[in-house]
Formats: structure tokens, C-alpha cells, sequence
């Protein structure tokens, strides 16, 4: 979202009893929360940190509430931090309408989308998957931020992201009470460049015995599955190297390195832009996909169509 010069929110909203909100103690408390800290903020604002921190605080002075709790060297919002959150976030959402609207850049109402997405998830399950809310109307806004698992479901919590894309459940010991929708599932298929593959086809999969390969990391729901998978078929590939992103991955696999595995949903996308072949589709090993969400039965227009889409792809 487009920042507001500070001169236009000089202006103090009456409370009734309550003393006036200024609007830069509204705004700089919506950076904080949004960036997730201080720094972040700092930076974002073109301030200093203690300027920003002091501005907060005057906030939290105004309304008789804290608005954040520290843990550790990150901050969350505390329950009324999140309520006044959302409330600054719709009002400073329809100040950036008003300015393009002044401007002559009517947009109409857009809906704002702000999605986490697990880095180990392939960009091409990412676009099929995020793809149908772009084509809403009225328009959709998607916000995408990459991340590990754990600081993307600290962000759902905080209500800094609508939904996390995920390849595994929230789990039971997880410190967020977070819903898991299963969008869909679909098997693995192993590529390789031209010359690998004309090798390593022949006798699938036990010829990956000693097969040079490309894996996921470990804490991936993708690998876990591999290596039980493998243990089952008294398979022993040699593991060259491991990647936390599929992209990089991909493009090893590109340059010859070893065989890799694609989850079938997109395996031809990823064959024809890496230009590599398949040695083999196995449907033992699943690789699901889930939207995580603070709400049971989620409402917002564009993770419904999200869903829709997936399970009609996705079996």
C-alpha cells in the first residue's frame, strides 16, 4: 500500500470521552503492526526507531491500552492491538481509494488479500492456486510474503496475513488456534535433464538406487514423505544437495546435477520452462497443499474462490 505524507494526518479523531486519536500515533502503530517491528518500520518510514517508538507509545498513552507484547526480540499485537489494527487497516485502505480517486484513478472497491505462502511450495503451485482470486469482481489486491512456517503462522496470528498456503496442518503444538482447509493433493513426478533420464527411467524407481538426486530439506512435508518412501522401497539415492526453495532446486536439476522431484500438479509447467524430462510419476508420495486460516468457514470472497478452484484441480 502506497504510505500517506504525514502532513495529511494531522488531524485528531474525537473519542468521546476518550482523549483524541492522532492520526500520526494511528499510523505509525499500523506500520509497526503491519512490518511486524520497530525496525521494520523504522525503515519503512524513512524514521528513527526511538522517534517511532515514542510515537507508539503516545498512542497506547492516549487510549489507556497496550497494544503490543514482546516475546523474545519480536512483537505481537495483544487483543486490542489486533482490533485497532483492523480498524486502521480499513481506514487507511480507503484513504489510498480517496487518493486515487483525487488523482483521477478511479479503482473501485478492491478487495486486499495478504497471503503467506511456505517458501518449500513450488511458484508454479502457487500461481495455479492464488490464480482464480485475481480474476474476481470486484478486483482483489493479493499481498504475497514468503517465509518458514513458523513466522508465517505469527503474522496469521497477529492478523498481518488472511491466510497461509501451506504443504503440511497447523500441528497440535503449534501456539495459534488456526483452522487447516485441504485444498487438494497430487503425486510426485521425478525430472531430469534429457541424458539423466534416458539413465535413470529404465526400471523406475528402483533405478534411483544410487542416483544422484535433488530433495527438499528436511523439514519439508515433501521430504519426510521421500525418505519413508524410499525406506520402503529399499531405495539409497545419493542426496547431492538440498534446497529450502523448489525454485533453486529446479534449477540445479536444469543444469544437469541430479534427479528431482515435482509435485505432478505442475510436473509438465516445470518440464517445459526448465526444459527437462521425466523418469518417473509415483502417487505413493502426496504432496498436499492447505490454507490455513483463523476462521473455521472463512468468508472473504477470495479464499473461497481459492478453494473452490483447488479442490475442482486437485483431487
Amino acid at each position: 500500500m502506497t504510505k500517506f505524507p504525514i502532513m495529511v494526518l494531522e488531524k485528531s479523531i474525537s473519542m468521546g470521552r476518550m482523549n483524541p486519536i492522532n492520526y500520526n500515533h494511528l499510523y505509525y502503530f499500523w506500520m509497526v503492526a503491519r512490518e511486524g517491528s520497530v525496525v521494520r518500520a523504522s525503515e519503512e518510514l524513512m524514521l528513527t526507531q526511538p522517534t517511532v517508538s515514542a510515537q507508539v507509545k503516545d498512542f497506547e498513552r492516549a487510549i489507556g491500552h497496550r497494544l503490543f507484547e514482546r516475546h523474545g526480540r519480536g512483537l505481537t499485537l495483544t487483543d486490542t492491538g489486533r482490533l485497532a489494527f483492523g480498524y486502521a487497516s480499513e481506514m487507511f485502505s480507503l484513504a489510498q481509494e480517496l487518493t486515487n480517486a483525487l488523482e483521477r484513478r478511479p479503482t473501485g472497491r478492491t478487495l486486499r488479500l495478504a497471503i503467506g505462502i511456505l517458501d518449500a511450495i513450488p511458484k508454479a503451485v502457487v500461481g495455479r492456486l492464488l490464480g482464480p482470486a485475481l480474476r474476481l469482481t470486484p478486483p482483489v489486491r493479493l499481498i504475497c510474503r514468503e517465509d518458514k512456517a513458523d513466522r508465517l503462522l505469527a503474522d496469521l496470528a497477529a492478523h498481518r496475513t488472511d491466510v497461509v498456503l501451506s504443504d503440511s496442518p497447523i500441528g497440535t503444538g503449534a501456539h495459534v488456534a488456526g483452522f487447516n482447509h485441504l485444498l487438494g493433493e497430487c503425486g510426485i513426478t521425478f525430472c531430469a535433464t534429457g541424458a539423466l533420464a534416458r539413465r535413470y527411467r529404465p526400471g523406475f524407481p528402483k533405478s534411483l538406487d544410487g542416483a544422484p538426486v535433488l530433495l527438499p530439506t528436511e523439514h519439508t512435508a515433501m521430504r519426510r514423505s521421500l525418505n519413508l518412501w524410499f525406506e520402503r522401497k529399499r531405495i539409497n539415492p545419493v542426496v547431492v544437495a538440498e534446497f529450502d526453495d523448489s525454485a533453486t532446486m529446479y534449477a540445479f536439476g536444469q543444469a544437469g546435477e541430479g534427479v528431482f522431484p515435482v509435485p505432478s500438479l505442475v510436473a509438465t509447467e516445470v518440464r517445459r520452462a526448465a526444459d527437462v524430462r521425466p523418469v518417473g510419476q509415483t502417487d505413493d508420495v502426496r504432496e498436499r497443499f492447505y490454507a490455513i486460516t483463523l476462521e473455521s468457514d472463512p468468508r472473504n470472497p477470495a479464499v473461497i474462490a481459492i478453494r473452490t478452484a483447488a479442490r475442482r484441480a486437485l483431487p
